[in-house]
């Protein structure tokens, strides 16, 4: 070996025994689940809004640097690339409390789909607020979460979610229906104003703010009445450490396309 050649590897060596070590993003050890919970549209013909969204949002957490998402749809053979489970209450409490079992920091949960007064439509079952809240409880103890729910009257999980730390995010308030699951939807109204505003927000609070703005202005755009009003909370404990997971320390997802409006409430 010449002494040149010898310098150089001595030099490379030194080099990568003082670079910095991987700078962990602040989302790489999150849970992370998305469901949709249903594949009907308004009219009762099929729509892919529901699929679509949940494809989309587990891509922009992953964009944020989360674990790949555990997914969950009523059509699951339909997507035979996307390892995709079946979206059932017992499947999904068990792909939750998996995650959370591998990803210690938090959790992320997304569902949209249909709503009722008495909770969200999960393929032919009604997932009930208190039946989420003990199956976050359960898998998230101690740690952040956030719960976002997509779906007419999702608000009816607020009270049953509430925790010091925890976040809930939901389309519409209690009595109120949100919209946008026709047969030719891209994405409900809410879904597409979270994958648009994720990308241009600072972190989960300042987003569910953008996501309430955007849901009223698509509504007035469109001539929904009543509005759906998008309901945030923000736990006590959670609030002055969510700037901490601050999205431009992570992986920032492009903003989605614009969805093509659709009268229908979901």
């Amino acid at each position: 070996m010449t002494r040149t050649a010898g310098f150089l590897i001595s030099l490379l060596v030194a080099c990568l025994a003082t670079a910095p070590a991987h700078a962990e993003g602040p989302f790489e050890r999150w849970a992370a689940v998305v469901v949709a919970g249903d594949f009907r549209a308004h009219s009762g013909g099929a729509t892919e809004a529901f699929d679509n969204a949940r494809r989309d949002v587990s891509r922009s957490l992953t964009a944020l640097g989360f674990p790949a998402p555990a997914q969950f749809s009523t059509r699951p053979k339909r997507y035979p690339s996307q390892g995709v489970a079946a979206s059932d209450p017992k499947s999904i409490q068990a792909g939750l409390a998996l995650a959370a079992e591998t990803s210690p920091d938090g959790c992320f949960v997304y569902i949209t789909s249909h709503g009722a007064p008495e909770g969200v439509v999960m393929g032919e079952k009604i997932l009930r607020p208190q039946r989420l809240a003990a199956m976050v409880d359960a898998a998230c103890p101690g740690r952040p979460s956030i719960v976002v729910i997509s779906a007419c009257f999702s608000g009816v999980f607020v009270p049953a979610l509430e925790r010091d730390d925890r976040m809930i995010l939901t389309a519409a308030r209690p009595d109120r229906t949100s919209f946008g699951c026709g047969e030719s939807d891209r994405y409900p109204y809410f879904d597409d104003c979270f994958l648009s505003e994720i990308g241009k927000a600072r972190d989960f609070a300042a987003l569910g703010g953008a996501v309430q703005a955007c849901v009223a202005r698509k509504e007035v755009e469109t001539g929904m009445t009543p509005p759906s009003e998008p309901q945030v909370w923000i736990g006590p404990e959670l609030r002055p450490l969510l700037p901490l997971f601050a999205f431009a320390k992570a992986r920032k997802p492009a903003p989605a396309p614009a969805a093509r409006p659709s009268p229908a409430g979901n």
